[in-house]
């Protein structure tokens, strides 16, 4: 039988907001209650989190776990554990992995290492065209109930009438096509943000049409097929605009920012491999837009898009290294340090978009309340440190935030009741 737990003391991360100072009961792996107060009943462990917020797990809805494929990169294990240090209690998986997830019999394999080796909720997505090669959509209706969502994410889907095919099979379904916007003809071999950087340094440049502009194509196809359309790592303030305007006209469409794109911009690019993920780091103006749409609920979420290379592939500079970076063990610091303490956002904000929105928009259930499963996040505000990516989880060592200073820790993250990451400081 489970030990009870009794968390003691901490301010709680509510659907009515920040609540000062509560107790919650943890039994069975349920919330059996949360009040302001609550009595140790007989042989409970009593955890006092005086000074601490206790959230609901915080929930990604863009990683990469690399297996089956590549588990040199990562694995569901490894993947698993940085998420829980991160705060994690679900990340959704996407699906650029071998084989794809493009069958329930290709599902199932990836289904079964998470079954084995996921220290957390892992969902896998499933792809939108077979092979990720953009031709040919799957069985939808077989996959449904195997998978979170369906992404072809790494590519875009470049011809409109697959992406319109797609989008009338999962309105029916009632599914989230979950899109990697990149229209492939306008690349030309670009690796970095065409802005003022590219040009000072004799890189090739990616444009943000690349980007936007097939966000304006799928948004009037999900206008006519009304299916609930998400999109992935929005970069672009072109984009933030096509979204507002959109939603203000009654489209079914939630979008997604990373940490980096909130926080970093092209002036702060390196001729490093730990600078390079797609999209890229665009300009300061961009940046400020997301940000602005985080604030007014444009930008409905934050997921990390974490995705690990090996050392090797991240080690060849801005042109040759690998695209991705990771950010399951950086995610709340870095956001904590650089927006709620510098007074942008709030902590409701962040934590709105870390946990209680990405699982209302996806149906992934969960919220600090009883009844609820026990898959909680304890957070210390106050503790101040600097990030090494020598001390992740991941296998993946990769992020522009290494030898940060922040403020902000996970100290704890319970699955089901049962601790899955404390911070042994």
């Amino acid at each position: 039988m489970e030990r009870t737990l009794l968390l003691k003391g901490a301010s709680l991360s509510t659907e009515r907001g920040i609540l000062p100072r509560g107790d919650i009961l943890v039994a069975d792996g349920l919330i059996r209650a949360v009040a302001e107060s609550l009595s140790c009943p007989p042989d409970t462990q009593v955890i006092d989190l005086s000074g601490q917020v206790v959230s609901y797990g915080f929930a990604d809805l863009h990683v990469h776990f690399r297996e089956p494929g590549a588990p040199q990169k990562e694995t569901i294990l490894s993947g698993s554990q940085a998420a829980a240090r991160g705060g994690y209690t679900t990340v959704c998986a996407m699906p650029n992995l071998s084989p794809a997830p493009d069958t329930p019999e290709h599902i199932a394999l990836e289904q079964a290492i998470i079954d084995q080796d996921a220290c957390i909720q892992v969902l896998p997505y499933a792809t939108i065209t077979l092979g990720r090669a953009g031709k040919q959509v799957v069985d939808m209706e077989a996959l449904k109930g195997r998978c979170v969502a369906f992404s072809d994410d790494g590519s875009g889907v470049q011809r409109e009438e697959v992406m319109l095919q797609a989008m009338h099979r999962a309105a029916e379904l009632d599914c989230i096509i979950a899109a990697h916007c990149e229209d492939d003809t306008l690349l030309h071999g670009g690796y970095i943000h065409q802005g003022r950087w590219c040009a000072a340094h004799g890189h090739r440049g990616i444009c943000s049409q690349s980007e936007w502009g097939q966000i304006a194509r799928d948004l009037e196809l999900a206008a006519r097929t009304g299916c609930r359309y998400h999109i992935c790592h929005v970069s672009a303030k072109e984009s933030v605009a096509l979204v507002r305007e959109a939603k203000r006209s009654g489209v079914r469409v939630t979008c997604e920012t990373a940490p980096h794109y909130l926080t970093l911009c092209e002036d702060d690019l390196q001729e490093d491999g730990r600078f390079k993920m797609n999209p890229p780091l665009r300009s300061s103006e961009d940046r400020d837009a997301l940000l602005e749409g985080l604030r007014d609920g444009t930008v409905d979420a934050i997921a990390t898009d974490h995705a690990p290379h090996t050392a090797e592939e991240k080690s060849r500079g801005l042109e040759k290294s690998a695209m991705g970076i990771v950010g399951l063990e950086t995610a709340f610091p870095v956001l904590y340090t650089q927006l709620v303490k510098e007074g942008k956002i709030s902590l409701e904000r962040l934590l709105d978009a870390l946990c209680t929105t990405p699982r209302r928009i996806f149906r992934l259930g969960g919220a600090l309340r009883e009844g609820q499963k026990a898959n909680l996040t304890v957070l210390d505000l106050n503790a101040a440190y600097t990030i090494d990516s020598r001390l992740f989880l991941s296998k993946g060592h990769a992020t522009p935030f290494d030898g940060m200073s922040v403020q902000g820790a996970v100290r704890m993250t319970l699955m089901d009741g049962k601790t899955v990451w404390k911070d042994p400081a």
